[in-house]
């Protein structure tokens, strides 16, 4: 059964911007964090940014001050607002629902794809220079 549901996504070109919107089911909104995840052609999946049920975030160093992750718990809803987007964001992103690891002397860690089990269907980005 789907239980994350994304749309958003498309061509932008570089200093653009894109929403992503991820759906949520309720059961699966209030008891797990949430994230994004981004894989290039060629590169391995990485965690982009994480939210927890405490509205903690945590992001990947390259997309600091430009990306920001939020939720809506009247929708049950998962969103990345991206901004300035640059050719090195372009990939398919995926959100997400699991676990978020805070380090007493880290903070909230950057997502891991092992901590997470639910996935939504995954969407385009591309960006063009």
């Amino acid at each position: 059964q789907v239980q994350l549901v994304q749309s958003g996504g498309g061509s932008v070109q570089s200093g653009g911007s894109l929403r992503l919107t991820c759906a949520v089911d309720g059961a699966t909104y209030s008891t797990y964090d949430l994230a994004w995840f981004r894989q290039a052609p060629g590169s391995e999946r990485e965690g982009v940014a994480g939210i927890d049920r405490s509205d903690r975030t945590s992001y990947v160093a390259s997309v600091k001050g430009r990306f920001t992750i939020s939720r809506d718990s009247a929708k049950n809803s998962l969103y990345l607002q991206m901004n300035s987007l640059t050719p090195e964001d372009t990939g398919m992103y995926y959100c997400a629902a699991g676990y978020l690891l805070n380090l007493q002397g880290l903070g909230l860690m950057t997502p891991r794809p092992v901590d997470f089990r639910l996935w939504g269907q995954g969407t385009q980005v591309t960006v063009d220079s």
